[in-house]
């Protein structure tokens, strides 16, 4: 009778299972894969992606302007004009990163490997054996979980940061196409370039605190998409991990790599921010 018993809460226990992996490869599927499940975020990191290539391209812009001015007194603006382009690079495949984490992930995690985890986990409890074979599903069924839900978490913290500096990013942009044009314009001659700074209060050096505050714009608004474009993606990452880890009850370290990673990233932005 005993041994009945087990038998019969093992088959409960399967029917559950096969269960949720129906509900996986129907209704979850669907939800997580719908258009309006997933349109938002992909506008938005659209949005996000346009903003990057028009900071890279008014950079650029305001690089080759200011190198127009006499002498070499606006070179050191210009060349930090130009490394700019390097972190809008990391900004941008970041962005790409998520739009293709939200294309795949839902289809990958509740049509593969959420129904595979399950049924790995059924079989080890059925026979009783392989107990590993938990573990791994268990850590399977994490990271699809981790991965469907922290893009769109980290979305919406990013989205609530660049309300803030929504403003000033675009102000950034206009002071420095504008004042690009103006030098481009005036500069064609040697004649007109001297009448033009005649005009201005200052000379060149008030032409070349122009634009160090627009470099100090660009700076900002770099630091800013850095940290809404790659550093909080991975911190939330890392949060919804540790929080389905627990609840879960799996027993896994950090990954040393990550720390590391971690480590690196948390010393570089101060310095960053000294520069």
């Amino acid at each position: 009778m005993k041994n009945l018993d087990e038998k019969t809460k093992k088959l409960a226990v399967i029917a559950g299972l096969a269960l949720l992996c129906l509900l996986s490869v129907t209704f979850l599927l669907k939800l997580f894969t719908a258009s309006g499940m997933t349109s938002g975020t992909i506008a938005y990191l659209d949005g996000k992606k346009s903003t990057v290539l028009s900071l890279t391209a008014a950079a650029t812009t305001s690089s080759a302007a200011i190198t127009m001015i006499p002498g070499d007194i606006g070179t050191p603006i210009a060349d930090k004009l130009a490394d700019l382009s390097g972190y809008m690079l990391v900004v941008l495949c970041a962005i790409y990163l998520e739009k293709y984490i939200m294309a795949v992930i839902g289809k990958v995690s509740f049509g593969l490997l959420i129904p595979a985890a399950i049924v790995i986990w059924g079989f080890s409890y059925y026979t009783g054996k392989y107990p590993n074979l938990r573990e791994i599903s268990k850590k399977i069924l994490t990271l699809c979980l981790v991965l469907s839900i922290s893009v769109p978490i980290s979305v919406l913290v990013s989205r609530t940061i660049e309300d803030t500096y929504e403003n000033s990013i675009q102000e950034t942009i206009d002071n420095a196409e504008s004042s690009a044009q103006e030098i481009q314009e005036n500069a064609g001659s040697q004649n007109i370039w001297d009448r033009f700074i005649s005009t201005i209060e200052g000379g060149v050096s008030t032409v070349t605190q122009r634009f160090e505050g627009i470099l100090n714009g660009f700076i900002e608004a770099t630091a800013v998409l850095i940290v809404t474009a790659c550093i909080i993606p991975v911190l939330v990452l890392i949060f919804m991990y540790w929080m389905i880890k627990l609840i879960l009850g799996i027993n896994s370290p950090m990954p040393r790599s990550l720390k590391q990673a971690l480590e690196r990233m948390s010393r570089q932005m101060p310095e960053q921010n000294q520069s």
